[in-house]
């Protein structure tokens, strides 16, 4: 995982944030590793799991339509997600993974893979966002997962050195 004492130091630094986490693939795996962080309850407000389409656009407003198009599995949804929890625990940052953690060959994903979003509530409240595809291919389930969760972690880390 990236630097936990700089995430926290960073987190809470003047001006001090807060995150959220909402996750698919990685299952609750991104929410563990902040919560391990020694004194994340400054910043930490919570996280959810959704799976399903229903749950994503239930909890996280994520757009029906557009996550039935792609499984939900999309840069758009991951987008979605995290800015979705941001709502829903009201925190200025947000990270969310969505994505396959095994082929899926009834789909036509012959390999693993994720998209991660990390999206950040600005003052005047417009969204600072970055977001990625992490490709694993030949990987097992749970070295997917732990692979999309360092993605995920290390892009928040480099979000927010600026």
């Amino acid at each position: 995982m990236s630097d936990p004492a700089e995430i926290k130091a960073r987190l809470d630094a003047p001006p001090a944030r807060s995150l959220a986490v909402a996750e698919s693939l990685t299952a609750g795996q991104v929410q563990a590793r902040i919560g391990a962080i020694s004194g994340a309850s400054t910043f930490f407000r919570g996280g959810i799991t959704a799976y399903t389409l229903e749950q994503k656009a239930r909890h996280l407003g994520v757009d029906r339509a557009a996550a039935a198009a792609c499984d939900c599995v999309s840069e758009t949804v991951a987008r979605q997600m995290a800015r979705g929890v941001c709502g829903l625990f009201d925190a200025t940052i947000g990270l969310a993974t969505t994505g396959y953690a095994e082929p899926n060959p009834e789909l036509g994903i012959a390999e693993p893979f994720a998209w991660w979003a990390v999206a950040e509530r600005a003052g005047d409240g417009t969204w600072i966002e970055c977001s990625g595809r992490t490709a694993c291919p030949g990987q097992s389930r749970p070295a997917v997962q732990a692979a999309v969760a360092d993605a995920v972690l290390t892009a928040l880390l480099a979000h927010l050195r600026g």
